[in-house]
């Protein structure tokens, strides 16, 4: 968050400010109920550690973080929690947008799916995807109403998925 914060900073100071988010409390307030809903349902319900569910959940959870970590470094200065009309500092195409629109809310997404999957929370990851992907829907519709009025990013992006690399043309 404190990067964030310090890249919100530096992005005021060329003049782009932060958005009204309508969604960005639900965003937080679910991200939040995720993390403590997978203690609770774990702690509650008595669930065991099963390596079957728990090492692959571990391995896509840190796959997720090593994606997110790329996705920071790529974006630099561009990258924080809120969306902000930064495009006329440049447009990102390299690194993971080379592939996609949206790696970090993929990213995100994969992280709280399997966090709670790790120890066993089967319903916290469930539920939690499930209200997720309709956070998510509303926060990248805005997110792409204020980026596709952009020219450069309409032309470098409009073709590209937003989330999974596949199917390539």
């Amino acid at each position: 968050m404190s990067l964030s914060r310090r890249h919100q900073r530096a992005l005021a100071a060329t003049g782009a400010a932060p958005l009204p988010e309508p969604v960005f409390g639900a965003m937080v307030a679910l991200h939040t109920a995720i993390l403590v809903g997978a203690v609770v349902e774990v702690l509650a319900l008595h669930r065991p550690f099963v390596a079957a569910v728990g090492v692959p959940a571990l391995a896509l959870f840190a796959l997720a973080n090593l994606l997110r970590f790329w996705v920071i470094a790529t974006l630099g200065v561009h990258w924080n929690v809120r969306v902000v009309r930064s495009m006329p500092l440049g447009v990102v195409t390299t690194g993971p947008y080379r592939f996609v629109r949206h790696p970090n809310y993929l990213a995100v997404f994969v992280e709280l799916l399997a966090l709670p999957l790790v120890h066993g929370a089967i319903l916290t990851a469930v539920a939690g995807a499930a209200l997720h992907a309709l956070v998510l829907r509303r926060r990248v519709a805005l997110e792409e109403s204020v980026l596709m009025t952009d020219d450069a990013y309409r032309r470098a992006f409009v073709g590209k998925p937003r989330f999974v690399p596949w199917p390539m043309p």
